[in-house]
């Protein structure tokens, strides 16, 4: 007979585990070397039961590492035999092929954590490292076709064997990166994060006992699994559809389309990626691990946000596509860009299919793309080779009861902006401007977020950069009748005075010292007709500079003009005849 589950006992564990992962992350972050996880912050941590199946993930990493964590494990263990392990081994991995993480960059660390001489557990992180190698700086280029232009890839090894380190291995590794010092740096920061969860969790296991605490992870799992399935059941039954598209380059198609068919049953989710477009000759081709992450993102938040982070919670989801698509592609298909184009362009179309079932949970378009500047030469200051790499924040899309945020991180990264003054201080870089675009909202009755601008200056002689982003043609859209966010775009000011426009939005190239690359990225979606927007809150938009007056006037209804003594006032009416309902039909066709 089973033993019965004590429901306080169960949370304290519960929040016992998740608070070994976020300590785990918090390590991490404090050890790494590179400004990318140390102040950005990209990367995961997660404990696993030793059949692979995840207990615990922390939340302040990065959703997109939802699906890719486990698919890495599950490389580990098919290639791994449990009695091959042994304590104190470490195990590094970074190949998305048969399964793993969505691209090279990120670098798996395993630790199987042993108690009383037996395997009880995984310790497990995962981090995103400035360079791997490859064709460019930062390993993410664009123009690439195959896997093996991207850079090193890492299949399952024991990097470090009973607590020794492998120095020929990690020499190997490298070597065959470009800036070594934080490569070789947060490797070992991954190593101190694992030993930190490796410890608490047995420290965990002593206070429970093994069988105890094993009983309530397995109740645990259960638990999350009942709140997914009730979740679904109160969700109107059915089968939702939609599409989107991510932008091609001079080598695919203009338009690479993404089509999802998401069926909601009483107690299951299917998503079905049929009629998604064959993958391309570009780096953007995804492996189905990480498009399960975006999957497993979009139920959590529209179902149940509070759901515990284990497996329990994915059990009654289903993600299936065909193989060869640009969501499941066949490798050698190049995928450096998967997780900052594709997945995020599965959230928009996730988020379009179900936004007619549970609008009071979902959101217009986001900024749809996690916008990528890799920007790579040598350092003038000590001849080194460094590789300044961020991803930067757009629009976030409005709700039914909210404006969306202006330039933040949204959907599938969960990261920083690297502060002006260490990207200064680290890279021979100088950052000429950094803050909102204006009028890139998409107007609604609670408009979207506004996307941001930053121009870089180039101070190294040469450098290499790759600009990956979306939306320069198509926009994100609204929804109620909110108007969609503005576009992304990218110039390049060239020192000798001329000015480029990139012709794309994703591209590799080359720049020169005084050379400044000025970027935007989108807006987001509003909600609603924007001639129904609170006339104070459109002013207080142009008060600050967010929304121009002549978009003011021409998206909102609202005329806005300065006073006499040079404040912004609301000409009420002026407002009053643009507002006017029968001229709302010539006032949505100029739109």
């Amino acid at each position: 007979m089973a033993q019965p589950v004590d429901m306080v006992t169960l949370q304290v564990v519960m929040n016992a585990l998740l608070s070994i992962t976020d300590e785990m992350n918090m390590a991490l972050i404090r050890t790494a070397y590179s400004t990318n996880i140390k102040d950005r912050r990209d990367c995961s941590c997660a404990l696993y039961t030793t059949a692979g199946e995840v207990i615990s993930q922390s939340e302040l990493g990065s959703p997109v590492h939802l699906g890719v964590m486990p698919s890495a494990l599950d490389n580990v263990l098919a290639q791994m035999a449990p009695e091959d392990l042994r304590p104190g081994d470490h195990i590094a991995v970074n190949v998305p092929y048969p399964t793993g993480p969505g691209h090279l960059n990120d670098i798996a660390l395993i630790t199987p954590i042993f108690i009383d001489g037996a395997l009880a557990f995984y310790a497990a992180n995962m981090a995103h490292h400035v360079d791997v190698g490859g064709y460019a700086p930062g390993s993410m280029a664009a123009g690439l076709r195959e896997i093996y232009q991207e850079g090193l890839q890492i299949p399952p090894v024991k990097l470090v064997k009973q607590g020794v380190v492998d120095r020929e291995l990690l020499a190997l590794i490298v070597q065959n990166v470009r800036t070594e010092r934080e490569v070789e740096g947060d490797i070992h920061a991954q190593l101190a994060c694992n030993h930190v969860g490796s410890r608490r969790l047995v420290e965990l296991a002593g206070r429970y006992e093994l069988e105890e605490l094993n009983r309530y992870i397995e109740a645990s799992f259960d638990y999350a699994e009942r709140r997914m399935r009730s979740g679904l059941a109160a969700m109107p039954a059915g089968t939702y559809r939609a599409e989107d598209f991510i932008e091609g380059t001079a080598q695919t198609r203009e338009l690479i389309k993404i089509a999802a068919t998401v069926t909601v049953g009483p107690d299951a989710m299917v998503v079905d990626f049929s009629g998604t477009d064959a993958q391309v000759d570009e780096s953007f081709n995804s492996n189905l691990a990480c498009v399960r992450s975006a999957c497993y993102y979009i139920a959590k938040v529209l179902i149940d946000p509070g759901l515990p982070p284990n497996i329990g919670s994915y059990r009654p989801l289903r993600v299936t596509a065909p193989q060869g698509t640009v969501v499941n592609a066949r490798p050698p298909a190049a995928v450096a860009n998967a997780t900052i184009i594709t997945a995020p362009k599965v959230v928009d179309v996730l988020l379009a299919a179900l936004v007619e079932a549970v609008p009071e949970r979902a959101a217009a378009a986001s900024y749809g793309v996690t916008s990528l500047l890799n920007l790579g030469g040598t350092d003038p200051t000590n001849g080194l080779l460094y590789n300044y790499i961020e991803t930067y924040a757009g629009g976030q899309g409005a709700m039914h009861d909210q404006d969306g945020m202006d330039a933040v991180q949204c959907h599938m990264t969960n990261t920083r902006n690297a502060p002006v003054e260490v990207i200064e201080a680290t890279y021979p870089i100088f950052l000429r401007h950094y803050g909102l675009a204006p009028d890139s909202e998409g107007p609604g009755r609670h408009r979207g977020g506004l996307g941001m601008r930053r121009e870089v200056e180039v101070l190294s002689e040469t450098a290499t950069l790759s600009w990956n982003t979306d939306r320069s043609k198509l926009k994100p859209w609204g929804v109620a009748g909110g108007g969609e966010g503005g576009n992304s775009r990218c110039r390049v000011e060239r020192a000798d005075g001329s000015v480029e426009e990139l012709p794309y939005s994703k591209m590799t190239f080359r720049a020169a010292r005084g050379d400044v690359i000025a970027m935007q990225t989108p807006g987001a979606g509003g909600w609603g007709d924007p001639l129904t927007r609170d006339e104070q809150k459109v002013l207080w938009d142009v008060r600050e500079g967010l929304v121009s007056a002549e978009r003011a006037a021409l998206y909102y209804g609202v005329e806005v003009r300065r006073d006499s003594a040079g404040e912004w006032v609301v000409d009420r009416a002026a407002t009053a005849k643009l507002r006017d309902p029968a001229r709302r039909e010539s006032k949505t066709a100029r739109r």
